[in-house]
């Protein structure tokens, strides 16, 4: 069996291995990606970010060649998820590919919901890295 899934993709005008090195660094989260990170901090070994749904883990793929941001990200109760994100060259700038998956409970409504906050995070790191926002 396979989750219905979403591939969210954003085009930015900034080459990719800088967007990449600024979206790799978990502490930059707060700056573009509101639905997951109002807060972060470094805390026994671990990326732990105040989220809508509580305090919640994050571990970043290690740094790699090919843009590759995939992340788990561990919920208050244990659950994790695994976050496949990619920086992907284009001409000189780069897309920002995200998948979200429609796990098992979660209905059309609430994943559509993800969505947009999907879109919505990758458009604001395009702003930021583009200089179109503070």
């Amino acid at each position: 069996m396979t989750w219905p899934s979403t591939t969210v993709t954003v085009s930015a005008r900034v080459p990719w291995h800088r967007a990449y090195d600024y979206a790799r660094h978990p502490d930059n989260l707060p700056s573009w990606a509101s639905g997951l990170s109002s807060g972060i901090a470094f805390e026994h070994g671990r990326w732990i970010t105040q989220s809508p749904m509580g305090p919640v883990a994050v571990e970043m793929a290690p740094e790699n060649l090919f843009g590759v941001l995939d992340h788990e990200v561990e919920l208050p109760d244990g659950t994790r998820f695994h976050n496949p994100f990619r920086v992907v060259p284009n001409a000189e700038g780069c897309l920002f590919v995200f998948t979200v998956f429609q796990t098992e409970g979660v209905g059309a409504e609430a994943h559509a919901k993800d969505v947009a906050h999907v879109r919505q995070d990758l458009e604001a790191l395009k702003a930021l890295l583009e200089g179109d926002r503070p």
